[in-house]
C-alpha cells in the first residue's frame, strides 16, 4: 500500500490518503517544532509522494501553522483542488474574549472567516468540532456548521475529541433536520490509548462516520526512541506529555513492539502505524513530523504487513480495561442470548445455567 490507495471518509465520496499529515509542528511558535523551510519541505515531500489529507487547526502554532501551509497553496494554487484541507475550530486565540472560541454560532463564523483568511483559500475541506463546548448545545453547533456548508465556506464536517454519545446525538440530529451528516470523528488512539475502542470506535462504524487517529505513536513514545535500555539517559523533548507515560505497561508495550521490529526487518514507528492502519473502522492515521526523515519512515508503514499472530501478540499486551459494560457484554452477551450456537462466525459457549432438556423448562 501507498498514500496513492486512496480511502473513501467514513458514508461520504471523499478521498483521502491512508495517512494524513498532521501540522501541529509547523512552526516554532510553540517552542517545539519545523522551520517555516522545514514545514514546507515537509508538506511537499507529502503531496509528492501521493499524499492529499493535510490536518492542522487554527490555534496550531497560535495560527502560524495555517498560515504556511496557506502560503504554499498560494505559490502553488495548481495543487489547492488535488488537497483535502481539514482545519478545527473551538480554541480561543484572543484570551479574554468569551466568543473567541467554543463551539456557538458566532464563534464558528468567525473562526472559519480566520481559517480561511489564513489558509488563503475559499473553502475547507474538512472542517472539525476540535472539542466538545458543554456551554453550546450541539443544535446550535450543527446549524452553524449547516450554514458554512450551504454557503460553499466548507464542504464536510466532523467532530474531534467529543463523547461518543454527543457524536450519535450529533448524526441523527443531521440526518432529521437535513443537514451534511458528520463525515468522521478524530480520536487519540495508539497502542497505548486504546479506550476508544469501548464506544467511540463501535458508534463510528453504526453511524458511517470515517475514524482518524492522532497521536498514533503517543507523542513519539512509540516512534522507538524510548526503550527500556535507555530510560535513564533518554530526555524527552515534550516533556511531562512524554514522562508521564513512560510505565512499566508502556515499556512492556515497546518491549514487543521492538520484537516485532526486528522480526520484520521495520522500525516500531512503521509497526506501530500498521497496526492502527490494520484495525477496524480506522480510516487515516494522522501522522506529525518534523522531519523529512520522520515522515519518510512513518509513510513507508504503508509497506509493512503484520501477520495475524504479530497483531495478536501487539493486542494482547496493550489490552485496555475498558467501561462498563463493555467487558460484560462481551463475556456475558454471547453464551447468555446464544449459547451453543455460531452466528456470524462467533462461537458462543453454552450458558452453564440453562435448561438442559425440555422437562426443565416451566
Amino acid at each position: 500500500m501507498t498514500l496513492h490507495h486512496y480511502k473513501t471518509l467514513g458514508r461520504t465520496g471523499l478521498r483521502v490518503s491512508p495517512l494524513a499529515l498532521g501540522t501541529m509542528t509547523f512552526g516554532e511558535e510553540w517552542g517545539w517544532g519545523s522551520s517555516v523551510a522545514d514545514s514546507i519541505a515537509i508538506l511537499k515531500s507529502y503531496l509528492d509522494a501521493g499524499g492529499n489529507f493535510i490536518d492542522t487547526a487554527n490555534v496550531y502554532t497560535k495560527g502560524h501553522s495555517e498560515q504556511i501551509i496557506g502560503d504554499f497553496f498560494k505559490e502553488n494554487p495548481q495543487l489547492r483542488d488535488r488537497a483535502v484541507i481539514a482545519t478545527k475550530f473551538c480554541g480561543n486565540l484572543f484570551p479574554g474574549d468569551p466568543n473567541a472560541g467554543g463551539a456557538g454560532a458566532k464563534a464558528i463564523y468567525s473562526q472559519c472567516e480566520g481559517s480561511l483568511r489564513r489558509l488563503q483559500t475559499d473553502y475547507i475541506d474538512l472542517y472539525w468540532m476540535h472539542q466538545l463546548d458543554k456551554f453550546t448545545p450541539i443544535e446550535e453547533t450543527l446549524r452553524a456548521l449547516d450554514d458554512l456548508v450551504r454557503s460553499g465556506k466548507v464542504r464536510y464536517v466532523g467532530l474531534s475529541d467529543t463523547p461518543a454519545w454527543i457524536c450519535a446525538q450529533a448524526q441523527l440530529i443531521s440526518q432529521i433536520r437535513g443537514y451534511l451528516p458528520i463525515a468522521a470523528i478524530q480520536v487519540e488512539y495508539s497502542l497505548l490509548e486504546r479506550t476508544v475502542e469501548g464506544e467511540l470506535l463501535p458508534m463510528a462504524e453504526h453511524f458511517g462516520m470515517g475514524v482518524t487517529p492522532w497521536s498514533p505513536l503517543k507523542y513519539g513514545v512509540l516512534s522507538g526512541k524510548y526503550t527500556r535500555a535507555n530510560r535513564d539517559q533518554v530526555v524527552a523533548n515534550r516533556g511531562a506529555g512524554v514522562e508521564k507515560n513512560l510505565t512499566e505497561k508502556t515499556y512492556e508495550v515497546i518491549d514487543r513492539l521492538l520484537d516485532v521490529a526486528k522480526e520484520l526487518d521495520t522500525s516500531p514507528a512503521r509497526v506501530a502505524l500498521a497496526w492502527i492502519q490494520a484495525q477496524h473502522p480506522v480510516t487515516s492515521s494522522i501522522i506529525g513530523a518534523r522531519t523529512l526523515e520522520q515522515l519518510s519512515d512513518n509513510i513507508g508503514a504503508l509497506t509493512v504487513h503484520l501477520s495475524t499472530e504479530q497483531l495478536s501478540r501487539l493486542h494482547e499486551v496493550s489490552l485496555p480495561k475498558l467501561n462498563f459494560p463493555y467487558d460484560f457484554n462481551r463475556r456475558s452477551t454471547p453464551m447468555f442470548s446464544y449459547g451453543g450456537c455460531s452466528i456470524n462466525g462467533e462461537l458462543a459457549p453454552e450458558w452453564p445455567l440453562a435448561p438442559k432438556s425440555d422437562s426443565e423448562r416451566w
